[in-house]
């Protein structure tokens, strides 16, 4: 890469914000450098929703904030400005449909995470973008306060009047997700949050996952105490996984317990396997099953009433031998299994690492960010966009969404603080 002359606009990275932030201050009229240090745009983009890109969801405005927690406040401004319908209007102008499905997650019509990347990068250079790809960038160059230039790891100085920093976080770092964005942002003056995985898998203690690994469980009710005190309870499905527990109702909930594992509380989860049927309704359900399988196994009698690979661990953590007769089972013995059926307890001891969560917590701190141009409130001319930022959402197409917002943001204030400088 030669480069001799100076851009209006660097954009560094080419995920969801780093395209969009692209792509719109050019059409805002700046000169712009979109710049890739892998060998290809959009690698995380493009495998994103289990590569089907999850590209939004239907939730209305204050549900959506409310998923991102305190946080959330930060995108007020930018998803006042273009938010989900003014998103599908624009892929929609690019050539990307889309459906909504269950859970309000908003796909593209084919399902296909490449293609959105595809046409999202064609769009960025038909609207005038250049872009670099094998181009990482080294440093941010600043003087008297402004962003001056970028130095590349090839020692090019490539002088600009605006920075957008889009590089992502510090999972799936195959696809170039490797935080170099935190370590410029810190080298010229800004405060990186503690990084931590978000939407992660969790580890528990014993053997117990180990032995239900790839058992998915539906319609459950989880509650995860910290320190003893309940406070998280959710409903829907989780998977066992031969380190811990995963699964959609647990990676939503998995940052509140990282960071509570983090400042040394204890955390352990119960899992209500018959989550509508109170204690009541359950011993008689228990004791029909036990009339009725009389001189069955204990082990057969379970098979009505739980998924077969559970039937081993279920005896085991009773304590009721499985191959126990039905009617030699006592009250004590049938009050133990209700209570394992309703509260049924593992100890989460730690997530798995940061670069297996599907997002990261932490990043560059919001006070340091204008949320009306996400231009830092440290390096006139320097914006940031995206995962960058201290901003990490749940599930369902909520982080895609504040990417797509916080470009699209930076990108028009990127160019106008560019063009108005003589």
């Amino acid at each position: 890469m030669n480069i001799n002359k100076p851009y209006d606009v660097i954009v560094i990275g080419t995920g969801a914000a780093g395209l969009m932030a692209a792509g719109q201050a050019s059409i805002a009229g700046a000169k712009t450098f979109l710049l890739e240090k892998t060998d290809a745009p959009g690698k995380k983009l493009s495998i994103t929703g289990k590569t089907r890109c999850n590209l939004t969801n239907t939730a209305d405005l204050h549900a959506f904030i409310d998923h991102f927690g305190p946080e959330g406040r930060f995108l007020h401004q930018a998803f006042g400005q273009f938010f989900r319908n003014e998103l599908l209007e624009f892929f929609n102008s690019i050539g990307v449909t889309s459906e909504a499905e269950r859970g309000g997650r908003i796909f593209p019509s084919n399902g296909d995470a490449a293609f959105v990347t595809q046409q999202l990068y064609q769009w960025a250079q038909n609207n005038g973008v250049r872009c670099a790809l094998h181009s990482p960038v080294e440093k941010l160059v600043v003087e008297n306060g402004q962003i001056t230039a970028v130095e590349t790891r090839d020692e090019q100085i490539i002088p600009t009047k605006s920075v957008i920093l889009c590089t992502g976080g510090s999972t799936f770092t195959g696809t170039g997700s490797t935080g170099d964005g935190y370590r410029m942002a810190q080298s010229v003056g800004h405060t990186i949050i503690p990084l931590r995985p978000a939407l992660v898998p969790l580890k528990t203690a014993g053997p117990t996952a180990k032995q239900l690994q790839g058992l998915s469980l539906r319609n459950i009710k989880l509650s995860v105490f910290f320190d003893g005190k309940k406070k998280i309870e959710a409903f829907g499905e989780m998977l066992f996984t031969h380190f811990g527990i995963s699964g959609p109702i647990v990676l939503t909930h998995s940052g509140a317990i990282v960071d509570a594992i983090r400042v040394g509380k204890q955390v352990n989860v119960s899992i209500d396997l018959k989550p509508a049927l109170d204690e009541a309704k359950l011993d008689v359900r228990l004791l029909r099953e036990l009339d009725q399988g009389g001189k069955q196994h204990f082990q057969t009698m379970l098979k009505r009433l739980l998924p077969a690979k559970m039937i081993a661990v279920c005896a085991d953590l009773t304590n009721i031998p499985p191959d126990r007769l039905c009617h030699q089972i006592t009250a004590q013995e049938r009050k133990h299994l209700l209570n394992w059926l309703k509260d049924f307890k593992l100890d989460v001891i730690g997530p798995l690492s940061l670069e297996t969560g599907m997002v990261t917590m932490g990043g560059v701190s919001l006070k340091e960010v204008d949320p009306k141009t996400m231009m830092s409130k440290i390096v006139d001319g320097l914006f940031f966009a995206g995962e960058v930022l201290d901003l990490a959402g749940d599930t369902g197409g909520f982080n895609l969404q504040a990417a797509w917002s916080t470009g699209w943001l930076a990108g028009q204030n990127a160019a106008a603080h560019a063009l108005a400088i003589k």
